[in-house]
């Protein structure tokens, strides 16, 4: 019998008590041994629960009872879970986790850590919740040199930018529905949602390139500046707007890494992720583009994947698995993104009509390829450019701000 403890009752930890629960049998097949719970960690009471005996508000009852070898964390933060975590290893448990924060922050630490130990550290939910992504990037897909990845990676932006492109909904109103349902914060502010896909991304980086991308040294933005405009010049352009999380790696061995909306093309496989569905889109030298899809979070796809991870511990508990590492990366690993060229979507407006407003923007990018959307309104216009830095850009507003020009926004154009 393999004992295992759980850290946090939540939305995610009682779901991987209910599916330990609900599959014990073939869990145990899967396994080739019976796995049993004997503790879990909460700091709240839960005593109608069947297994309401097994909680303890006492770390030290997980960290110095022998016969727990595995541990899965899904607590959350970074603190305590780190200091926890750290302890497991330190003390011949393997760990379980889906807390993105902690791999993200923490990853290149506790995998070497798990290393020097010959433990388990796995991390396959912290990623696409229930899309399978982490063995398929270590394992399927390790004889390929991963020029790209990117994805959509939260569930809420996305179904407030679906809204906003089927219904033509504003913001706001996308927004409140998507509070109203479950699906947003109350308080979405500095683009929380932003941030949750940068650390996903910065795993997926670390795991294909073999160094840690810290989530502080990249790029963020969130949705909170897309308008219904915004949209309208993505389908005249022939395609709609999706917050992608984005990694590159360059011909200078350095990568490019990041989060913000982009127009994306229909033809592309991502452009039909709709609502709260994430995919992942991985881009091999060998295989082509690959495209991951399905729900990216939520208790019982998050718990499945965590339990997978807890399966394959203990099918591994008495023989190496080394399998998943990355080193500590060079300061200079991550290219700046102002100065990485891309193609860009640009909206100005001013007093002028579309058209004059247009030929004054061509005086300061004669470059410049004209949109037009539906419905569009005298007193803005919107044009693309190609291979263009973001400092090249800001270099460009003083010349346009002086013929009367306003920059109301500007979004990435995605070439997949």
């Amino acid at each position: 019998m393999a004992e295992i403890a759980v850290m946090g009752h939540g939305v995610v930890g009682s779901g991987v008590l209910e599916v330990l629960l609900s599959h014990t049998d073939s869990i145990s097949k899967r396994a080739k041994e019976e796995i049993h719970v004997k503790r879990i960690l909460d700091l709240r009471e839960f005593p109608d629960l069947p297994y309401s005996g097994c909680f303890t508000k006492d770390f030290g009852d997980i960290l110095n009872d022998p016969e727990i070898r595995i541990v899965v964390e899904v607590m959350g933060g970074l603190e305590p879970a780190f200091s926890y975590v750290k302890a497991c290893l330190e003390n011949g448990k393997s760990v379980v986790t889906s807390n993105k924060e902690l791999v993200a922050q923490k990853g290149a630490e506790l995998l070497a850590l798990a290393q020097k130990n010959n433990l388990n550290f796995l991390f396959e939910a912290s990623v696409g919740g229930g899309i399978p992504i982490i063995r398929p990037i270590s394992q399927c897909l390790a004889a390929n040199e991963m020029t790209e990845i990117a994805g959509i990676l939260n569930g809420t932006t996305n179904f407030i930018l679906t809204k906003m492109i089927r219904e033509h909904m504003a913001f706001g109103d996308a927004l409140a529905l998507a509070q109203k349902l479950g699906y947003a914060e109350r308080d979405p502010s500095a683009d929380v949602e932003g941030i949750d896909a940068c650390r996903k991304i910065c795993i997926l980086a670390s795991l294909a390139y073999g160094t840690h991308v810290y989530p502080s040294g990249v790029h963020t933005e969130g949705i909170t500046s897309i308008t219904k405009e915004d949209v309208g010049y993505a389908d005249a352009w022939g395609g709609v707007i999706k917050l992608i999380g984005e990694v590159k790696k360059l011909e200078n061995g350095r990568v490019h890494i990041q989060v913000a909306p982009m127009f994306i093309s229909r033809e592309s496989q991502l452009a039909n992720v709709d609502d709260v569905f994430n995919g992942i889109l991985v881009r091999g030298d060998a295989t082509g583009d690959v495209v991951f899809y399905g729900k990216g979070a939520g208790k019982l796809p998050t718990a499945s994947a965590v339990v997978a991870d807890v399966i394959d511990c203990v099918r591994h508990l008495r023989s190496d698995r080394k399998i998943l590492f990355w080193e500590d990366a060079k300061p200079d690993y991550v290219q700046p993104w102002e100065d990485t060229p891309q193609d860009l979507f640009v909206r100005v407006s001013g007093k002028e009509d579309s058209d004059s407003l247009f030929d004054l923007a061509q005086q300061v990018f004669p470059e410049a390829v004209r949109l037009i959307r539906r419905d569009e309104e005298q007193g803005e216009t919107g044009f693309t450019l190609s291979d263009v830095t973001e400092n090249q850009l800001k270099a460009k507003i003083p010349p346009l701000e002086e013929r009367g020009l306003k920059l109301e926004n500007r979004i990435t154009i995605a070439d997949f």
